[in-house]
């Protein structure tokens, strides 16, 4: 059966994206799908990497079994000065580290992908059009997490998708964008 981890990064659980994976995980769960899910917000978590992650250990190691449990990871945030919220990117910082995600060769410049048959979605929403984020900004977010986040720890990036102009939906325009995604979900 299929395991899928959902990553809310948007620091409001009530806001555009926390809707939207409210209704993927509805939706995930209608069709028998194992399904967890996490909050970032919620997370007793300091954002900042440091030497010494004692304090935080717990919540760092329930989070990377979560990631180690689930066959496909899902990723939802706003995009924010053309990039994750500093949430998503503290937690990435926190939770994909060396030896759970990757791991360095001692004689060579090389490292194994310990993600390796995972796959990964990412869902992105922003107030400026796509086509500008996709043109100027070079869909940096994107290859933020496929490149440097997905490829170098062996996650095969699926899909992403991105919800522009979003400051300019009224709330039926919102909601058709969520229809349209839930829409796409298979068993």
């Amino acid at each position: 059966m299929r395991k899928v981890y959902l990553i809310l990064g948007h620091p409001n659980k009530d806001s555009f994206n926390g809707k939207l994976v409210d209704a993927y995980e509805k939706r995930l769960k209608e069709l028998k799908i194992e399904v967890r899910r996490v909050n970032l917000i919620d997370l007793d978590f300091d954002l900042i990497l440091r030497k010494d992650k004692q304090e935080h250990q717990s919540t760092i190691e329930k989070e990377q079994a979560n990631i180690m449990w689930a066959d496909e990871l899902i990723f939802f945030y706003p995009l924010w000065w053309g990039n994750v919220p500093a949430l998503l990117k503290g937690y990435i910082d926190n939770v994909f580290t060396h030896g759970f995600a990757y791991k360095h060769h001692e004689d060579d410049p090389l490292w194994d992908k310990l993600l390796e048959g995972k796959k990964a979605r990412i869902f992105s929403t922003c107030d400026a059009s796509s086509e500008f984020v996709k043109t100027d900004y070079k869909d940096c977010d994107f290859i933020f997490l496929k490149k440097a986040v997905f490829w170098f720890t062996g996650i095969k990036t699926i899909e992403t998708y991105r919800i522009g102009e979003l400051y300019i939906m009224n709330d039926e325009e919102r909601e058709k964008e969520i229809n349209k995604i839930i829409s796409t979900i298979k068993k």
